[in-house]
């Protein structure tokens, strides 16, 4: 019997190559708005919530601009601009291998629930996560990834000592730990912690063969 028959998972960097899309959809909301934005917009700024991105990107924290940002890029990405998602090479077939052998699969990720759920479905992984959970599946949203992984653990009665949580960065690893959960990084993603990042207990898998290997 694996050692975690619960395997959480985080989405961007992690399972998907979002890059692309989510950069041509900050890119279309600054120009339909005709706000410049303060800073590159490259793969550096994948991961965080919407609204913290936007407000890095825009230098404001102004409630309204960032509003009208949100809904140009919401209209952009939700409507087609998702569909340019990739799966990094072997995921599909790491989630596949890990269903077939039991594990439930879960995904507790920063992106919206919606786009998150479209792109569930336009890569055909749907049925391979029984729970799937983002900080605004909730009214009021959740305040950080922390809460929403312990918030998942709780509502499906998970025990701590039969989850892991798998991800890119180092505030995935530190959400782990809030909830006690062991980590195992990514290195394939946007996150690429290297070893002065990683922290005591913390493993890391370079591609999806090695973290199978780990997880059977």
């Amino acid at each position: 019997m694996p050692r975690y028959p619960h395997i959480l998972f985080d989405l961007d960097g992690t399972l998907i190559d979002s890059a692309p899309a989510i950069l041509a959809s900050f890119r279309e909301a600054f120009a339909q708005t005709g706000i410049t934005p303060v800073r590159a917009i490259d793969a550096s700024v994948i991961g965080p919530p919407l609204t913290e991105t936007l407000q890095l990107l825009s230098g404001s924290a102004d409630p309204a601009l960032v509003a009208r940002l949100a809904e140009a890029f919401k209209a952009s990405y939700d409507s087609a601009g998702y569909k340019a998602t990739a799966a990094y090479a072997g995921v599909g077939a790491l989630l596949a291998k890990l269903a077939g052998a039991g594990l439930r699969l879960s995904i507790a990720t920063n992106k919206r629930i919606h786009p998150t759920r479209l792109i569930l479905a336009h890569l055909g992984w749907s049925d391979f996560f029984s729970h799937v959970y983002a900080l605004d599946l909730f009214t009021p949203r959740l305040p950080d990834k922390a809460a929403m992984i312990g918030r998942l653990l709780a509502d499906q009665a998970i025990p701590k000592d039969q989850a892991i949580y798998i991800g890119d960065r180092s505030e995935d690893g530190e959400s782990a730990d809030a909830n006690s959960l062991p980590f195992i990084a990514v290195t394939w993603g946007y996150g690429s912690l290297n070893a002065d990042e990683m922290r005591n207990g913390w493993q890391a898998a370079a591609q999806p063969e090695a973290l199978a290997e780990l997880l059977l």
